[in-house]
């Protein structure tokens, strides 16, 4: 009995040190944001299942993509696990930086039918409207608007806006009542303290004013080309009704942005909107947590409503990610073990639960799903009409290109907004004719 005994703890010691052995240290990479604290809690979960260990490399998002993709570019190793930028997938295929996925996905009983169409055309597909999948649907994001409601609900403030208006003052649906409730709001005095109508997106240094503006842009007509040739620019970046967006964008950020505003992005709108210094804010929604949160804005005080429609569109732009495994990863099967164990439905329910945003069908299609949160349905409404900013290889000058333009007459008030398309136009066709596109 005592021999069996100890037989049997050498053989747990060996089938420890046999695990141990096995055990890999990854590394998964992203930006530095609430969602990637809820992620380290989560991995946990994966920790205890698989004996792996779980480090993290967060980036803040002013400096994410110019860091990763430096990282990318070099065939560095740091990142096992790259939660990149749907604008990425392109050049993460073609440079062949991510694994491509489908024969993984196909061996584990893991389908794109499983998440939303919008999210793995946006985050896993290249080329775009195939199933060559580089990623899987990890952070489901798109642009929405917070505001003050319990300004709103002022009977003061809501019999004044009627009388200017002639109708109740609301969440608006259209940009010109966006419009209406932004000036009505700006230089305003509410609790003793000067109020502004907007925080909107103007920063110039990395993406910041492109994911604000096309927020306008797509309701105006703006496009990436046509159904017929995905590289027609001509007429479809600068038509007259792209410039007459680009133009209402200016004028809201001129009637009704706080002053010292003219290089905001997310984390600046959050602190104007928290601070009470703005009765609307534009942000990607994975803030809303945060703001129910808030011991000044939350608890009821804010609400939540999707992008505005414009005269000729409803759409908002889409943010979130998709996480890939880097081909330059020494722990290959650890890291695809990942992201099996992220695929699995309970998985991606607690994701959403713990401050997360779940791409997976059965989470947000679940009947229960529109009422778990306050914010859940103003989600659900947006990710139903997201568009996405190019993808291609080139994503980075095509950027770049556009956050010069669009800054330069927003903000700086360089030339005409139809002055500011032409140029973008000419922008980027001289990129895709190096890349041999046109």
């Amino acid at each position: 009995m005592h021999c069996t005994r100890t037989l049997s703890v050498a053989a747990v010691a060996l089938t420890a040190a046999t695990a141990a052995a096995r055990a890999d240290d990854l590394t998964l990479c992203w930006a530095a944001w609430d969602p990637a604290n809820a992620l380290v809690e989560l991995s946990k979960d994966f920790e205890a299942q698989s004996g792996n260990k779980m480090s993290f490399e967060f980036v803040p998002w002013p400096n994410f993509a110019d860091r990763m993709l430096n990282e990318l570019n070099s065939g560095g190793k740091l990142c096992d696990l790259m939660i990149g930028d749907s604008q990425w997938i392109g050049l993460g295929a073609e440079a062949g930086h991510y694994i491509k996925l489908n024969d993984f996905f196909e061996a584990n009983g893991i389908t794109m039918d499983d998440f939303l169409p919008a999210t793995v055309k946006g985050y896993a597909e290249w080329p775009k409207g195939t199933p060559n999948y580089w990623a899987l649907p990890a952070y489901a994001d798109v642009v929405g608007w917070t505001y003050r409601k319990d300004w709103f609900d002022r009977p003061e403030l809501q019999a004044e806006f009627q009388e200017t208006y002639g109708r109740p003052l609301e969440a608006p649906t259209t940009l010109d009542e966006l419009m209406d409730v932004a000036k009505f709001f700006q230089g305003r005095e509410i609790d003793g303290k000067t109020v502004y109508g907007a925080a909107i997106y103007t920063e110039r240094g990395s993406e910041g004013i492109t994911m604000g503006v096309t927020n306008v842009l797509y309701n105006y007509g703006f496009d990436y080309g046509t159904p017929e040739n995905p590289y027609q620019l001509e007429g479809v970046v600068n038509s007259p009704e792209a410039a007459k967006g680009l133009e209402f964008y200016k004028e809201l950020y001129d009637c009704c942005t706080p002053p010292g505003s003219s290089d905001w992005y997310m984390s600046e709108d959050i602190d104007a909107y928290k601070s009470g210094q703005v009765a609307l804010q534009m942000n990607f929604a994975f803030i809303w947590p945060g703001v129910e949160a808030d011991p000044n804005v939350g608890g009821g005080k804010s609400g939540y409503f999707a992008n505005p429609e414009g005269p000729d569109g409803h759409f908002a732009q889409l943010g979130g990610q998709g996480i890939s495994v880097v081909s330059y990863t020494d722990s290959k099967d650890a890291a695809l073990d990942y992201i099996k164990w992220f695929a699995q439905p309970e998985i991606q329910q607690r994701w959403w639960d713990m401050g997360g945003a779940s791409a997976m069908r059965a989470v947000v299609e679940n009947p229960d799903f529109a009422t778990s949160q306050p914010y859940a349905q103003t989600f659900l409404d947006s990710m139903a009409i997201v568009k996405d900013f190019w993808a291609e290889p080139a994503y980075a000058s095509l950027l770049l290109s556009m956050q010069d333009r669009v800054h330069s007459y927003v903000v700086a008030g360089q030339g005409t907004a139809q002055e500011a398309l032409d140029a973008l136009v000419a922008d980027w066709t001289e990129i895709f004719q190096d890349e041999g596109k046109m």
